[in-house]
């Protein structure tokens, strides 16, 4: 059977985010009824052409088991990225978990560049402008939208 192990050994809240451009940060717990020896162990395929790779930098809880993944170099690609978890324990077989992601909906993007405002004192008050931040996506920027809070000192 595809769902083969104990149930409620599977890993719960799994969440991914993109930062800093190019990291991506992934997190989990522990299944609520998984063993005290289960570790878990994170593959992921950011496209359908690419291979099925094994995190290279888990973060650990204080008992060294494996809670996260840190991933470097990340590229933000038009496809969903594919994420599996699996488990194991001398005791049971664990049940895995898998989610597709589409990585762009996890960025959390840097703050505009070059932001400069240039103000005078006739009616047509303020022109200002910026670059848009950078990204790990591989598509170009005209699809940013920006809003403007003017605090009138």
């Amino acid at each position: 059977p595809i769902f083969a192990g104990m149930n409620g050994s599977a890993i719960e809240n799994f969440s991914c985010v993109i930062y800093n451009i190019f990291l991506m940060n992934c997190t989990w717990q522990a299944g609520r009824d998984a063993p005290a020896d289960t570790q878990y162990f994170l593959y992921w395929q950011n496209s359908r052409y690419d291979n099925l790779m094994e995190c290279e930098l888990y973060i650990k809880d204080e008992n060294c088991r494996n809670m996260g993944c840190i991933f470097q170099n990340v590229s933000i690609g038009t496809e969903r990225a594919y994420f599996l978890v699996n488990g194991s324990s001398k005791d049971s077989l664990i049940q895995f978990y898998d989610e597709y992601i589409k990585l762009y909906k996890i960025e959390i993007l840097t703050a505009p560049l070059n932001v400069t405002a240039h103000c005078t004192r006739d009616p047509a008050g303020c022109i200002i402008t910026w670059h848009p931040p950078l990204t790990s996506h591989v598509e170009n920027t005209t699809c940013f939208q920006y809003e403007i809070s003017i605090q009138n000192k």
